[in-house]
This record gives structure tokens, sequence and C-alpha cells, in this order.
């Protein structure tokens, strides 16, 4: 039976030659396949599967919220990125709330309602502020920008007696003494330099708020000359900074340029920090952030010694807060990223104040009246906390200000895991999640005619009341430290300006659109031209 069966059921694994056989046969087919792939060929197929690969990625990331059908090809809306246009920022916002795209590797879901935004800036479970890839080689990895959860808490705690009221009256004298510097400047440029002709005065602006924060930050352990090389190379750093770039540092580029400022920067901060040590070492009297810090470093160490030699300590000798010893390159990392913080933030508030104030005289001439009153007619009296914190009309136009034409438009954070962000959409870990800060400022239920200027909002209105959509700091545990600082300068600078100069803004056909560098500024610049007051 079994001779028979096998008779019957001849199967080719039954015999010892198959194997020989069944290689032959494939070994040949699988040649005759290699030999018929041209190198271009197989090029093509990888392309092919890649640009499949990145649209199925893009797709599945995308999900059920507004975006394109579809992504170019690795690049996604680079070249569109990289001048970007505000009409298109708000037509994204408008499409929904929940939008998204995709640029090279990053995935990108944009949170534009007010509750939306707010909700990615309370969710720290989830993400973290981040910035471009390039920012860690600029600002450094082990900045405490990077850190995270606990350990960002606890130092944020050692910056905040920074910014405290007693703090920042310390600060005043010398943020004063830039701006009578360079309102003397104003007029040169203006009347002796361009006899009466209009400049743009963006860039003269940014320097302006460059060295008052140098002065505010590390004091007079600065030169003049070093603050000028800070302010006129600080462009390239936000150049490099930018949202989308390329994510390494390739040479002669906008982020290679950017690294080199930053490095130069982050040296002339460590050499203010081994000053400050000095002086402060050898009793002297705070002038800047830095030597608060400083000193409260100090006075912790002399602390921990006291206590180390188990001599009696008064508890009133305990410093509110105990601080390690942080070394030169340690604080100018940390100086800086309050550098990074202000600067262009603060030069686009200027910017616009200026603008505005000249297009609405009749404002201004209400600024410039209460600052001359709260000094009993004396233009020349100096700032104080107690007078900034009266002037209750600059205030308001400052805050106005901040909401009309917002400095930072959005805050870009990343998924740390996946995020649910709704009921229906969860974003992927490692996906960008930016909560935009513009549609809250300009919700007309919250600020009636948003797009009307409007500083009495703030004083017999309701917009103090909407504190949900006041997003211009930030909200949640990374909100911004220095808010109080940034407002009070801004009052002061305006105020005292109205009282000793005049200017007039040249108006163009482009002074009311918006260009987006990192913060927003007028399209043209703002060209004015300034006076002295009589």
């Amino acid at each position: 039976m079994a001779a028979v069966a096998d008779a019957s059921f001849p199967s080719p694994f039954a015999s010892l030659e198959h194997p020989k056989r069944f290689e032959t046969i494939t070994g040949g087919a699988f040649a005759r396949v290699y030999n018929e792939i041209s190198p271009l060929n197989l090029t093509v197929t990888i392309v092919l599967l890649l640009v499949a690969y990145d649209q199925f990625k893009y797709v599945w990331n995308k999900g059920s919220i507004v975006g394109p059908a579809w992504k170019m090809p690795f690049f996604g809306p680079f070249l569109s990125s990289v001048n970007p246009k505000m009409d298109e920022y708000k037509a994204k916002w408008a499409s929904g709330e929940l939008s998204c795209v995709s640029v090279f590797h990053k995935f990108v879901v944009i949170a534009s309602s007010r509750d939306m935004a707010r909700k990615v800036f309370n969710s720290p479970a989830f993400v973290k502020p981040c910035v471009v890839d390039v920012a860690y080689k600029l600002l450094r990895p082990a900045n405490w920008v990077f850190l995270d959860g606990r350990a960002h808490v606890d130092y944020r705690k050692g910056l905040n007696g920074l910014f405290t009221r007693q703090a920042l009256e310390t600060y005043l004298p010398g943020q004063e003494e830039v701006y009578d510097k360079y309102f003397d400047k104003f007029l040169t440029i203006s009347q002796k330099e361009n006899e009466g002709k209009p400049v743009p005065y963006m860039p003269i602006f940014r320097e302006l708020m460059c060295a008052v924060s140098c002065r505010t930050f590390v004091g007079h352990y600065m030169s003049d000359a070093a603050v000028k090389k800070i302010a006129d190379d600080y462009y390239k750093i936000t150049a490099a900074l930018e949202l989308v770039n390329f994510p390494i540092i390739i040479p002669y580029t906008r982020t290679w340029y950017g690294k080199k400022a930053a490095d130069m920067v982050l040296n002339e901060f460590s050499i203010c920090a081994a000053k400050s040590k000095a002086r402060m070492g050898a009793g002297g009297t705070i002038t800047c952030i830095m030597d608060s810090w400083i000193k409260s470093m100090q006075d912790s160490e002399k602390y921990r010694r006291k206590v180390a030699r188990g001599a009696p300590v008064d508890e009133s000798e305990k410093p509110s807060m105990l601080l390690r010893e942080f070394s030169d390159f340690e604080i100018a990392m940390t100086i800086f990223t309050f550098l990074f913080a202000s600067q262009d933030a603060t030069s686009s508030a200027a910017t616009w104040l200026f603008q505005l104030m000249a297009d609405r005289p009749e404002i201004l001439d209400r600024v410039r009246e209460e600052n001359l009153a709260l000094r009993n007619g004396d233009k020349n009296q100096r700032f104080s906390i107690d007078l900034l914190e009266k002037m209750t009309y600059t205030k308001a136009v400052v805050k106005e200000t901040l909401r009309y034409r917002p400095p930072v438009i959005m805050v870009p954070y990343i998924a740390k895991k996946s995020f649910p962000v709704t009921d229906n959409y969860t974003a992927p870990k490692g996906s960008m999640v930016i909560p935009s800060v513009w549609p809250a400022l300009h919700d007309p239920e919250a600020y009636p005619e948003p797009d009307y200027f409007d500083p009495e909002r703030w004083i017999s209105g309701d917009a103090e009341k909407a504190t949900k959509n006041w997003l211009v700091f930030g909200t949640g545990p990374h909100y911004c430290l220095g808010q109080t600082y940034a407002q009070l300068n801004l009052i002061g600078m305006i105020g005292k300006a109205s009282m000793h100069l005049d200017w007039q803004h040249h108006a163009t056909s482009k002074s009311e659109d918006i260009k987006v560098f990192a913060t927003i500024f007028p399209m043209d610049d703002c060209p004015l031209v300034f006076s002295e007051r009589k």
C-alpha cells in the first residue's frame, strides 16, 4: 500500500534532489529581477515609498482636524513658511479651533480658540514649551528653559525674587538712564543726520530695548560698545530661531550666523557674571538683576556655612530662598533667556506704541497730561514704582497696545506623549502643539469692536474682567516671569517720551500691514520724525 501510494502520489519534497532544484529555480528568479533593476529604478522606487509613507503619516496624524488634504512631499509648506503672512495665520485660525500643517519632519497642531489655547498652556503633564531644533544649540541644552516638571518649578522659585516690586524699583534708574540717552539719539537721527526726513525707527527701537534690557539685567558690567554689538547681532539670533528653519546648522546660513551671535552674547554675560560676583562679594549695592541673583547666592552660601559650623543662627538670617552657587556660564545662560524672552517682544510693543500714539494725538495728549499731573508739572522727576503704578490711563494705553498688537501671537509647545486635546482628537507624541494668542485677544465677546484701538475699555469698560482672554504673557506653569517688569517699562518709556518729545508718523500704504518676524511689526518699519518738545 505504501509502495502504491508513493507511485500514485509522487512529491518533489520526497526527492533528495529537490533542494538543489528549488535553489536553482529561486536563485535564477531573483537574479533575473535583480539584473533587471537599474540604479535609477531602485532610487525612484525608494523615493516613491518614502513619499507614500510621508503622506500616510501626515494623514494619520491629521485625523479629523482641519488641514490640507495632502502634504507636499517631505518639505510641506516650507517655502511659504519662510516668509509668513499675517493674513495666512488669520485664515488658519479662522479655519477651526484645531488645525494642522506638517513641515519637514514636524507635525504641527495649531490651537486657535481661547479655550483650546488655555488647555495647551495648562497641560504640563502632556506638553512642555519648545523652540526650533537649533535653539538647543544656541541657548545650550543645559539651559533652565528646557527643564520640565518639578525641576522647572524649583528653578523658577529661585528667580521669582528678581521680579518683586522691591526688586523692580532697584532697576528703574538704569532704565531711565538709557531712555535719556536714546531720546537724545532720536533727536540727533531725525534732526541732524536726516534733516527732518522720516526714518524707519523699528531697528532703532530694537537697539533701544536691547540697551534697556542689558542695563536691567547686567547693569554697567557691560560696555556701551558691547550693548551695541548685541543689539546689532541679536537680529541674527531671532532669524535663526524662527519657527520654520533648517534643523541643522549649515555654514553661512541664518542658523550659523545665529549660533555665532549667541556665543558672543553668552561670553559677554559670563564676563558680567564674574564682575558681579566680585563686586557683590565686596559689599556692593544691587543695581541690576544679575546683582540681585548673585547676592542671593552669596547670602545662601554664608547661611549654609554658618549652620555647618554650628554657629547660632537667627531665623531672620535665613534667606527666603536658599540657592546653590551657579557658575558664570550658568548665570549667563539664564540671563540670555531673559533677553530672549524680552528683546523681540518689547521691541515690537515699543514700535507699535510710538506709531499708535502718533496716529492718535488725542490719546497721546491724555498720556502727557497724566504724566505731568502726577509729577506736579516737573517733567524731569525720575521714575519710581509709586509713580508708575499711579498712571491709570498710560497703563490702559500700554495694555490696549498689547491686546491690539500682541507681540507674541503664538507659543510653541511639544507633546511629551500622546495628548488628548479634545474627546475626538489626540495630538501624537513629538508633535508641535501651538496655542495661539491673537484670536483670544480679538474675541468680540471679550473685547467689543476688537479691531478698534480703545484704551478706555480698560478703565470704564469690562476688559479687565476678561482674564481668560488675556493671554499676552501666557498662563499656566510657564507664564512670563517678567510681565510686570515689561508693562512698567513700557509705561515709563511712553510717559517720559510724551513729555520730552514730539513725533510724527509718516504713514505709508503698508503702515497697518503686519510683518511677522518672531514677533510682529509694521510692514514699513514705522517711519517717524522726532523733535524736541518745547
